[in-house]
């Protein structure tokens, strides 16, 4: 009887997954629902194939803008149109200081002190650079192609940044509320960017 016992004592329980499949039939349908709402931003971006940068949507005009340390550039493709210096470069710059000398300083300082990338907006003039696009896609609508060179180290942040101006600008309307949100518009300014070094 006692071995019986111990036999019926050692029978192996049959595996309850009830509250498992539960948990899946909870968590299965929540991920698929979950997953529409993440979703990856890439901005397409072109290299330029030669020195002519491509083949223009119109070859009577190039816009580049140049990112340097010492300023931002609008240029023709032959001479330089619109030149914004660096801000900081502005502020901090002693006399008898060259515009590199004052950033190659600027550099230095921030890899001693460890500090973070400065906006862009701190660094560059965004909103002059935006304001001259402005003039340039009014005198040319239906161009919508651009060239993005970049001299060696500039930080990515602020090649967003350039790069986010280049492609469009929020216009508010003359006369309206400055804190009325629905009185600005969104122009859509070069938006197809060809990416390259700075010359």
């Amino acid at each position: 009887m006692r071995r019986r016992r111990l036999g019926r004592d050692k029978e192996t329980p049959e595996l309850d997954i009830t509250a498992f499949l539960n948990l899946m039939v909870v968590l299965v349908p929540f991920l698929l629902v979950s997953a529409v709402f993440s979703r990856v931003t890439i901005l397409e971006l072109n290299m330029p194939s030669g020195a002519g940068g491509g083949a223009p949507d119109d070859p009577t005009v190039t816009v580049e803008v140049v990112v340097r340390k010492e300023a931002l550039e609008i240029s023709d493709g032959e001479k330089v149109v619109a030149r914004f210096p660096n801000l900081n470069t502005a502020e901090q710059g002693e006399a008898g200081d060259t515009a590199e000398q004052a950033a190659d300083r600027e550099d230095t300082a921030g890899e001693a002190d460890g500090a973070t990338v400065p906006p862009t907006d701190e660094v560059y003039d965004l909103e002059k650079l935006s304001r001259a696009l402005l003039d340039i896609k009014s005198e040319y609508p239906e161009k919508t192609d651009s060239m993005l060179l970049m001299e060696p180290n500039i930080a990515y942040e602020h090649l967003v940044g350039v790069m986010d101006t280049v492609r469009g600008a929020d216009v508010r309307e003359e006369g309206s509320d400055p804190e009325d949100p629905e009185a600005v518009e969104h122009v859509i300014l070069f938006p197809d960017i060809s990416i390259g070094d700075a010359p």
